[in-house]
């Protein structure tokens, strides 16, 4: 193990980052003007308290802690990477609900999470593009937590008019204090019971591309360029390769 992953491993390193962190995601909430765009349909079913699983691009994690609804308990999954570790530590602080999936059996964990909770009556947020890539490439995970458990996905995505995006593998939305935000969010989708490979797989494909598009709406809203999924061969997370 190199001296540098040592130390971000130490505890008192690990206390201070989480602390930073969680001082950082409450300064971008407090000092941002956030503006929330939604669908009627959308609107109504929130406002009714239905069950719903939130998906949003790994990358615009930090716009995310605006777009939950007042009062409304989402448990936010999250992996158990390193990475993972911290934000839910820092999101803890706010008083942000997490949920994490083990870093080894990875989807089948995060499923059985999103069940269990849905079955309670709990919604959930994920991040279907994460937590290595491909960037902006939804997997099925969403979609089958859906089709066993009949609550509809939310699709949304947000950008702030002050900004850096990084240029890790998410090309993460690095929010800037005392901004200007927008979250959009989509239309629900539904995922039949009955739905066979085919079927789930356009709706796989449908929830890609709603989320590229309210994503790019977003961007565009401030005159920012908009962010590209990964293109196939692409490097994600770990020095792996995006799939065509």
């Amino acid at each position: 193990m190199s001296l540098r992953k040592r130390i971000l491993k130490s505890g008192p390193v690990q206390t201070l980052l989480v602390r930073l962190a969680s001082i950082y995601l409450h300064l971008v909430y407090r000092t941002t003007s956030w503006v929330t765009v939604q669908p009627p349909i959308t609107r109504d079913l929130i406002a009714k308290g239905q069950t719903y699983i939130a998906c949003f691009w790994h990358g615009r994690m930090v716009t995310m802690r605006a777009a939950m609804p007042r009062g409304a308990i989402i448990h936010i999954l999250i992996s158990q990477h390193r990475d993972g570790v911290l934000i839910s530590r820092a999101a803890a602080q706010l008083g942000v609900r997490t949920v994490t999936a083990s870093s080894k059996s990875g989807g089948a964990t995060a499923l059985r999470n999103m069940q269990r909770l849905l079955a309670d009556g709990n919604s959930v947020a994920v991040t279907p593009d994460g937590p290595r890539g491909p960037r902006m490439r939804a997997k099925m995970g969403a979609i089958k937590a859906a089709q066993i458990s009949g609550a509809p996905i939310l699709p949304l995505s947000g950008s702030v008019s002050r900004r850096k995006i990084l240029g890790s593998w998410d090309r993460f939305c690095l929010a800037l204090p005392f901004s200007r935000g927008v979250i959009f969010w989509g239309e629900p989708i539904h995922v039949p019971a009955e739905a066979g490979p085919a079927e789930l797989e356009d709706l796989r494909s449908l929830l890609e591309q709603r989320l590229n598009a309210l994503t790019a709406e977003a961007d565009r809203h401030f005159g920012q360029a908009v962010v590209p999924p990964a293109a196939p061969g692409e490097a994600t997370k770990g020095g792996r390769h995006a799939r065509p």
